[in-house]
């Protein structure tokens, strides 16, 4: 959607949350979280201070600890996913024995200066395999963006196809440009697609059984995402592990351990009762989808995974790319900040082991991130220099800890990077596992991008870079999926 700096005016504490009681993120930090973000600050200098050797070493131990709490977290969520299938499976013998009817549903899809992808997009949702009589494609085109609108106009649209434009006005995010559409719907189900997706022919088909073998209390169905410009370079295939690692493994893992489940930006399908239940998406969290999948579980909803695919485009472009990341990782700390303003509230939501689990993955996700280049540096310096006095600020325990994090951790991960390449059908990337370290610098880098930018334009939208001519294999990807 729309980049902007502007940012949104000062907040009332009916402004804070949205209609259904759950915070908003309109204010990054509410008047006790600044406090006590000021009190924390000035103790840690008085500490300094006194005594600045031991501040650092107590900082490193409480850092090491939570390091590893949250590597083993992801662990155990990976070893949970190979040992068991918790996937919604769906047969196309089940499809084609389905008598039940097929329900409404709505597609929307956000865009804003896609005109170069359109015609290819309209091409890919043209082949889903779904009644076009119970089907309707909204383009969510802002009004400011010519460029789109003269392109889909163009195209000569005839339904599904609609052309909805989106009235001017801020915040220009993603989720506001949803939350316009959304409120003149009544269709069953509503799944959000971006402009450069290519969803499989049969996944409405697939969303619709799999909610129909679903408890009543699952609201959303995630579809799992990965590229079909996997080889296009070293930063592709990289991405490309990482999105198998998480959708293939992680995912399904969080599902093994009834976990709040923070949902991808796309190919998330819901109930669509129930998405207006809840408000829709907030439209100041730069990534709704993350916070959307936190307010449905707190709501009581589930979200169940699916095993159908998206195809997307994975960035080629460092730079882009780490725009692209900013954007996640400070969504990740502004949906935290929002459902930490009372943790007392959230603690009585969701109970201890999911509020535990929520620090672990929403909370613990960037703030690994933050501090891996500090500890990186720091195996570094012991390796090459062994500066003197180093070793004071890990004790053996701690030593221990940050051994197990650097090299059996990292070994892990890599390691089931390749085994997620693998499950996914792109064997040929597995060797890549072995220079994911690299790629997980450039993580550390967005990510200190995006905390930066949290505290000077937290509302901010990096916009993704769409490549109109990078969609090498895309081709046979749709032909395969047929």
């Amino acid at each position: 959607m729309v980049s902007t700096a502007q940012q949104s005016p000062k907040a009332t504490r009916r402004d804070r949350y949205s209609p259904r009681g759950f915070p908003q993120a309109v204010e990054t930090l509410v008047p006790w979280q600044r406090v006590a973000m000021v009190l924390i600050i000035l103790g840690l200098l008085a500490a300094a201070v006194v005594d600045f050797r031991t501040e650092l070493l107590v900082l490193n131990i409480v850092c090491s600890i939570f390091y590893l709490a949250s590597s083993l977290y992801r662990v155990l969520m990976i070893d949970l996913s190979l040992r068991h299938e918790r996937e919604v499976t769906i047969s196309k013998e089940e499809i084609g024995e389905w008598t039940g009817g097929w329900p409404s549903y709505l597609i929307q899809i956000p865009m804003y200066h896609e005109g170069d992808v359109l015609p290819t997009l309209v091409k890919g949702l043209s082949q889903l395999d779904y009644p076009k009589d119970r089907l309707e494609i909204r383009l969510l085109i802002e009004e400011d963006d010519p460029e789109t609108m003269d392109v889909a106009q163009a195209l000569d649209l005839k339904p599904p196809f609609v052309i909805y434009p989106i009235p001017v006005s801020h915040p220009r995010t993603k989720p506001k440009a949803c939350n316009v559409a959304l409120a003149n719907t009544d269709a069953d189900f509503l799944v959000i697609f971006d402009a450069e997706d290519r969803p499989e022919k049969d996944q409405l088909k697939k969303a619709v059984l799999a909610f129909t073998k679903s408890p009543v209390k699952v609201a959303c169905i995630q579809a799992k995402l990965n590229f079909y410009n996997p080889d296009q370079n070293f930063l592709t295939r990289c991405f490309t592990a990482e999105y198998a690692t998480w959708f293939d493994l992680c995912l399904p893992g969080l599902d093994c351990l009834k976990a709040p489940i923070p949902l991808g930006g796309t190919s998330n399908h819901f109930k669509l009762d129930v998405l207006k239940h809840l408000g829709g998406w907030d439209e100041f969290n730069v990534t709704e989808d993350c916070d959307l999948g936190l307010r449905l579980f707190a709501a009581g909803w589930q979200t169940r995974v699916l095993d159908s695919t998206t195809w997307e485009q994975a960035c080629p472009s460092v730079p882009f790319w780490i725009s692209q990341r900013s954007r996640w990782v400070k969504g990740y700390m502004q949906t935290y900040l929002v459902h930490m303003r009372s943790p007392w509230s959230l603690f009585r939501r969701i109970g201890l082991w999911n509020f535990i689990q929520f620090q672990l993955l929403i909370g613990g996700t960037p703030l690994c991130q933050l501090i891996s280049p500090f500890y990186w540096l720091l195996a570094l310096l012991w390796l090459i220099l062994q500066p003197v006095g180093l070793e004071v600020y890990f004790p053996g325990p701690i030593f221990a800890i940050g051994a197990v994090c650097l090299f059996a951790g990292n070994f892990i991960f890599a390691y089931t990077s390749g085994i997620a390449c693998v499950r996914r059908g792109f064997g040929h990337l597995a060797k890549y596992g072995l220079a994911m370290p690299a790629y997980w610098v450039l993580l550390s880098i967005g990510a200190w991008k995006g905390f930066l930018q949290l505290l000077t334009r937290p509302h901010h939208w990096e916009k993704t870079k769409h490549f109109s001519n990078e969609a090498q294999g895309l081709e046979a990807t749709m032909t395969e999926d047929a």
